[in-house]
């Protein structure tokens, strides 16, 4: 298997799925659902972005201003999105994130390794953690993204 290069990356990557498997019992985790939303991007330039969210997120009231929403209704919204960006670069087949800003105040300045396997359209990353003393092993499916598929018209001239 010919291991991924960073012109396999470039372009934009809708997400199917986000699983997280547990060192210590034989379950699995959806962090956002067994649905989840998200756009990965990668730039020619060695940019990258990746945003998922809940499929289904409570709206906020409209009338108000974002800032004067009680905590609880800003921490709801909080919980049920995750955005990093930065610069990537590819290392022997895996993907290096480069972290430089993120929703989650922690992530910039960190180096997020995730291993990859391109099959055709599909581009899986997984990666490993440890929270309270136990390793964590996300996988996270992606589709090459059809910007048709999505019913919006983008005036170009």
């Amino acid at each position: 298997m010919a291991k991924i290069s960073k012109d396999d990356l470039i372009g934009t990557w809708q997400l199917e799925s986000w699983t997280v498997g547990y060192a210590d019992r034989e379950e699995f985790t959806f962090p956002f659902g067994e649905e989840p939303r998200g756009l990965l991007l990668y730039s020619a330039d060695g940019w990258m972005s990746a945003c998922v969210s809940q499929r289904e997120r409570a709206l906020l009231p409209e009338n108000v201003n974002y800032r004067k929403l009680p905590d609880a209704l800003k921490a709801a919204a909080f919980t049920s999105y995750f955005h990093y960006a930065g610069r990537y670069a590819v290392v022997e087949g895996d993907v290096i994130h480069y972290v430089t800003q993120s929703l989650n105040p922690n992530f910039p300045g960190t180096e997020q390794l995730r291993h990859a396997h391109l099959d055709g359209q599909t581009l899986v990353l997984s990666g490993k953690d440890q929270v309270d003393g136990i390793s964590r092993y996300h996988s996270l499916v992606w589709h090459r993204a059809d910007a048709a598929a999505y019913n919006v018209v983008i005036d170009e001239g």
